[in-house]
C-alpha cells in the first residue's frame, strides 16, 4: 500500500548551508535502471545521510527545491552564516528528533558540481532527470555501464512543461490550447509494436523458461508490458506487501525476452501479488518521459491489496500511454463485484503531474489505455461438461456468447470504449497445476477466459492474441497480445511554423477586454444525502466575453480550502477559450471524517463557492442540502442512548442525546443506555448466525449497493433481518468501527495501551476501566472473534489475520500510526484473541 506523509515522522533536521551537498550514488556493480528509485547522499560538514527517493515527479520537485535553496545560500555567501534559530520549536515537539548538526569541517562536494553534471533537476527545467538503463541480458560486474540519457528533447514535451508552469499566465495557456487544437498540423503517426502479457502464477515459483510466452513473436517487439497476479499467496505478502518472489519472476522475465534485441528495464510496480513489469528497446529509452506509477487495493474497505490494480503512465514521443494490470474479484456469481472493482480502479487511480498546480490524471485521460490481468469474468449458464464439449469442438464463438465480460461490455456496464480482439484459443482457467488437464479437484471449476487483454485509443491494430499452453507452472495459462500502436511524433519545422502563426494571431486579437462568464445555475440543493453515497450536480460555465479567461474556485476569508470537506468541484480551476464552455461537477460525499459533525448537528450541508476569474469578477454559488443522520459516524455513547433507529427519531432529539453523551449529563432514569448499540448487535448477530463458517470472511469485500441497503436498514429499522451477502455485512461492520468518532478504546487510553502492550494482565486491566459502553462493545467483539476462530477450518481465519484487520480499528489515533505503534497495537489486541474475555459470554450479550 502507498506510503503517505502521515506514515513518516521527522527524525533529523539538516540545514542547507554553504557546506551542504547532495549527490546521486550507486555501487560499482549496480546497473542503472530507468524508472528505478534514486539513492542520494546528503553531506553536511563531515556527516553523511543516504536517502532512497522513489522515481517520479515528487522526487524531482524535492531535488529541485533543494537545489534552489542551496543556490540562494551561495548568492549570500560569504556573508554571515544563518543560525537556524527557527528550528528550535521543531526540536521541542519532534519525537526522537536529533539535534542540529554541528560544524566540524567542510564537505568536499558542492551542489554546483551536481548542477554541472546534470544530477539535480530544478523545478521547471526542460530536461528530465537523467537516468541510465540496463540491457535485460546479464552482464559481468566489470563491464562498463551503458549510459542512456532519458532526456525528453522533443519540442512539444518541453513546451507542455514550460507552459504548464504556474508562473505562466493567460496568454501562455491560450497558446498551449491552440497548439493542442492544431496538433495534427505538426505531428505524424509512426507505428510501434507493444507486447502485452498476463499470467496468474498461483503463488508458484518460476519453474520453466518463459520464452515460449515472451519470445513468441517473429520479430522483437518495441515494448514489453508484462503483468502477473497471485505472485505470492502467503500471509506475509498479504499483510506486509513484501515477497522474495518479486525478484525471482523479474529475473525469469528478463532472461526470456526476445533474443534478437536489447531491452532496457524501465519500471516495476507491485501491490501484494499484482505486479507489472515494463521493458523497452534500448533505442527508444530517450523518448520516454513523464512516467508515474500508482496502486489501488479493492479488497475489504478498499484497503486490502489481495485484489486491485497497479498502473504505469508515461509519455512516448507525443502520445500519453497508461497501462493497467488488475486482479478483480473471484467466483462465478460475483460479476457485479468485478464491475464495481473496475469502476473503483478507474475512479481511484490518479497520477500526479509534474506541475503540482495541475489536477491529477485519471486512466481515461490518456491517448492510449492498455488493460490486462486476471479479470476473473466467467462463463454463465453452462454446465462444466457442456463447456468442455464445446471446447473440444473449438466452438469458441458459442462459448463467447456466455462470457460475462462480453455481456457486460455489450450492455456498456464496464470497459466502455475498450476493444478486445477475437478469442480463438481455449479458456486459460482452470487446469491442474503442472498439466494441461482441466481442474479435477472437488470444486471442478468451469473453464473460463479469466485472463484478458483490452485496449482503448486510436490507431491501434492487434496482430496476435493467444494463450501459451506449453507453460504449466500455474493453474492458469499465460496470455499475450501483440499490438501495433500509432504514436504521434513531432515534426520540428512544422511545429515551429504553427507556433509562430498562433503567436502572431494572438498578438492581433489581444486587447484589454475584461473576461466574463455565465453560469447555468447559481443555487444547488442536495436532498437526502446519506453516509458514503455520492450525489452530484453540474453547473455549466460559458465564456460569453470577448477574450479567453482562466477560472478558479478560491478560499473564503479565514477558511483553509475553497469548500467544505464534504464538497468537491471538478475541475476546480481551468481555462476557457472565447465562446467555450465547461461542465463543473459539484459532488457531495459524506465519509467517516465528515459524518460525526453532521450526525451531531454541529455542521450543516451549507456552503458558498467563490468562482474567481483572473482579471475579472467573482461569482458566488450557493450549496445547501439535507443530511440523513446515520449510525455510521455516530458515537457509541450516543447510539446506546437511542431506543429507536436514528432516522425514526426527531433531529433535535438526536442532537440533544449527542450533546448529553459528550457531557455525560444524561439522567440515569430517563436516559438509561443500552449495553451495546442495537445496530452493532444486528450486524454481529447476523454474522454469528449466518457466517461463522463463511470462507474468507472479512477478507473478501462486499457490494457497495448491498452496503447501502444494510445502512438504510440499520438507520430506519425497515427490516428485521439484514439484507445482502455475508461479505457485505462483514464489510459494513468494519466500516461502522472505522467511522466511530471515538474508537472502541477511546483516544485518551491509546498511549497507556501501547506502553503495556507486552503485559497481558495489564492490558485486560486497561479494558476494565473503559467507559461502560466502550467496555461492553470491546468484550462483545472479542468474544465474537473468539467464536469465529473455533471454525477456522471452514472460514480460514486465524488470530494473525483477525488482529491485522481489527486491531487498528479498535485502538487508533485520529492521525496515522507509525510502524512501531502499529506493531504494539497488534500486540495489545493479540492478548484478547488467545484468551477468552473475563466478561459475560458472547451468547448472553444483547442490547437491553
Amino acid at each position: 500500500m502507498a506510503i503517505t506523509g502521515d506514515d513518516v515522522t521527522l527524525d533529523e533536521i539538516i540545514p542547507i548551508s554553504y557546506d551542504f551537498s547532495v549527490v546521486e550514488v550507486s555501487s560499482p556493480d549496480e546497473l542503472a535502471v530507468v524508472g528505478a528509485d534514486t539513492r542520494v547522499r546528503v553531506t553536511i560538514f563531515e556527516e553523511e545521510l543516504e536517502l532512497k527517493l522513489p522515481f517520479g515527479s515528487q522526487s524531482r520537485l524535492f531535488l529541485g527545491e533543494v537545489n534552489r535553496a542551496w543556490s540562494d545560500v551561495c548568492e549570500q555567501h560569504p556573508k554571515q552564516e544563518p543560525k537556524f534559530d527557527w528550528l528550535s520549536k521543531y526540536r521541542k515537539v519532534t519525537r526522537g528528533a536529533r539535534s542540529l548538526r554541528k560544524a566540524t569541517g567542510a564537505s568536499n562536494i558542492k551542489m554546483s558540481q551536481i548542477k554541472k553534471s546534470g544530477k539535480a533537476d530544478g523545478v521547471g527545467q526542460k530536461k528530465e532527470d537523467e537516468r541510465g538503463v540496463c540491457e535485460s541480458q546479464e552482464r559481468g560486474k566489470g563491464e562498463v555501464r551503458d549510459d542512456l540519457i532519458r532526456n525528453s528533447m522533443h519540442i512539444l514535451s518541453n513546451k507542455d512543461q514550460m507552459l504548464g508552469m504556474p508562473q505562466f499566465g493567460l496568454r501562455d495557456n491560450l497558446i498551449k490550447c491552440e497548439l493542442l487544437k492544431n496538433e495534427d498540423a505538426y505531428t505524424y503517426i509512426q507505428n510501434y509494436s507493444f507486447f502485452l502479457g498476463t499470467y496468474n502464477v498461483n503463488g508458484q515459483n518460476p519453474k520453466e523458461s518463459l520464452s515460449p510466452w515472451l519470445a513468441s513473436t517473429a520479430t522483437p517487439p518495441d515494448f514489453y508490458l508484462v503483468g502477473f497476479q497471485e505472485l505470492d499467496l502467503s500471509k506475509e505478502a498479504f499483510l506486509f506487501n513484501d515477497t522474495p518472489k518479486e525478484l525471482e519472476w523479474m529475473q525469469a522475465v528478463s532472461k526470456s525476452l526476445h533474443p534478437d534485441a536489447k531491452y532496457a528495464f524501465v519500471k516495476l510496480v507491485r501491490l501484494v501479488g499484482i505486479m507489472l513489469l515494463f521493458y523497452v528497446k534500448v533505442e527508444h529509452v530517450a523518448h520516454i518521459s513523464e512516467m508515474e506509477s500508482e496502486t489501488v487495493g479493492t479488497g475489504v474497505m478498499g484497503r486490502m491489496g489481495n485484489k486491485g490494480a497497479v498502473a504505469i503512465r508515461f509519455q512516448f514521443h507525443n502520445s500519453d500511454i497508461c497501462v493497467v494490470n488488475s486482479h478483480l474479484a473471484a467466483h462465478t456469481d460475483e460479476f457485479e463485484r468485478r464491475n464495481q472493482d473496475f469502476k473503483d480502479i478507474c475512479r481511484r487511480i490518479q497520477f500526479r503531474q509534474e506541475d503540482p498546480s495541475l489536477p491529477p490524471l485519471t486512466i481515461m485521460k490518456h491517448n492510449v489505455v492498455l488493460w490486462l490481468g486476471d479479470l476473473n469474468y466467467r462463463l454463465s449458464d453452462l454446465e462444466v461438461d457442456h463447456v468442455k464439449e464445446l471446447i473440444a469442438k473449438k466452438e469458441f464463438e458459442t462459448l463467447c456468447n456466455h462470457d460475462q465480460l462480453k455481456r457486460q461490455m455489450d450492455e456498456e456496464v464496464v470497459f466502455v470504449g475498450f476493444t478486445e480482439g477475437e478469442i480463438d484459443f481455449q479458456p486459460t482457467y482452470k487446469y491442474d497445476t503442472g498439466s494441461d488437464q482441466w481442474d479435477t479437484s472437488e470444486k471442478c471449476r468451469v473453464p473460463a477466459w479469466c485472463d484478458r487483454i483490452l485496449w482503448r485509443g486510436k490507431a491501434i491494430k492487434q496482430l496476435n492474441y493467444q494463450s501459451h499452453m506449453t507453460l504449466k507452472t500455474s493453474d492458469h495459462k499465460p496470455v499475450s497480445s501483440l499490438l501495433e500502436i500509432g504514436i504521434k511524433l513531432v515534426d520540428d519545422e512544422s511545429y515551429k511554423r504553427t507556433f509562430e502563426e498562433i503567436v502572431r494571431r494572438i498578438d492581433r486579437l489581444e486587447n484589454d477586454c475584461i473576461p466574463s462568464v455565465s453560469l447555468s445555475q447559481r443555487e444547488f440543493v442536495f436532498e437526502h444525502v446519506k453516509f458514503m453515497q455520492h450525489q452530484a450536480q453540474t453547473v455549466r460555465v460559458h465564456n460569453d466575453g470577448q477574450v479567453p479567461c482562466q477560472f478558479e474556485f478560491i478560499q473564503k476569508l479565514d477558511e483553509p480550502f475553497y469548500c467544505k470537506p464534504w464538497l468537491t468541484a471538478n475541475p476546480c480551476k481551468g481555462f476557457l477559450a472565447q465562446g467555450g464552455s465547461v461542465d463543473i461537477v459539484l459532488e457531495v460525499f459524506v465519509n467517516r471524517s465528515t459524518a460525526p459533525e453532521l450526525n451531531s448537528g454541529q455542521q450543516q450541508l451549507e456552503d458558498i463557492l467563490v468562482l474567481h476569474l483572473e482579471r475579472g469578477k467573482d461569482y458566488f454559488i450557493s450549496i445547501t442540502g439535507s443530511y440523513l443522520p446515520s449510525c455510521f459516524g455516530s458515537s457509541l455513547a450516543t447510539l446506546c442512548l437511542l431506543r429507536e433507529p436514528i432516522q425514526e427519531m426527531p433531529l433535535d432529539t438526536v442532537r440533544e442525546l449527542s450533546m448529553k453523551s459528550k457531557s455525560q449529563a444524561s439522567d440515569p432514569e430517563t436516559d438509561k443506555p443500552q449495553e451495546i448499540p442495537k445496530e452493532l448487535w444486528m450486524m454481529v448477530d447476523h454474522l454469528f448466525r449466518c457466517a461463522k463458517k463463511q470462507e474468507d470472511l472479512f477478507q473478501q469485500p462486499g457490494l457497495h449497493s448491498e452496503f447501502e441497503e444494510i445502512r438504510d436498514c440499520l438507520d430506519t429499522g425497515s427490516l428485521d433481518t439484514l439484507p445482502g451477502s455475508n461479505h457485505s455485512v462483514a464489510e459494513a461492520l468494519l466500516m461502522f468501527l472505522d467511522a466511530l468518532p471515538e474508537p472502541v478504546i477511546p483516544f485518551s487510553f491509546y498511549q497507556q495501551c501501547l506502553d503495556i502492550s507486552a503485559d497481558s494482565s495489564q492490558c485486560r486491566q486497561i479494558i476494565s476501566i473503559l467507559p461502560q459502553c466502550h467496555r461492553n462493545v470491546f468484550n462483545y467483539l472479542t468474544a465474537f472473534l473468539q467464536e469465529l476462530l473455533k471454525h477456522s477450518a471452514n472460514n480460514r481465519l486465524d488470530a494473525t489475520i483477525l488482529v491485522s484487520i481489527f486491531a487498528g480499528l479498535l485502538l487508533r489515533l485520529p492521525t496515522n500510526q507509525d510502524p512501531t505503534e502499529k506493531r504494539k497495537v497488534k500486540e495489545f489486541f493479540q492478548h484478547f484473541l488467545v484468551q477468552m474475555p473475563s466478561d459475560r459470554d458472547f451468547h448472553d450479550k444483547s442490547p437491553q
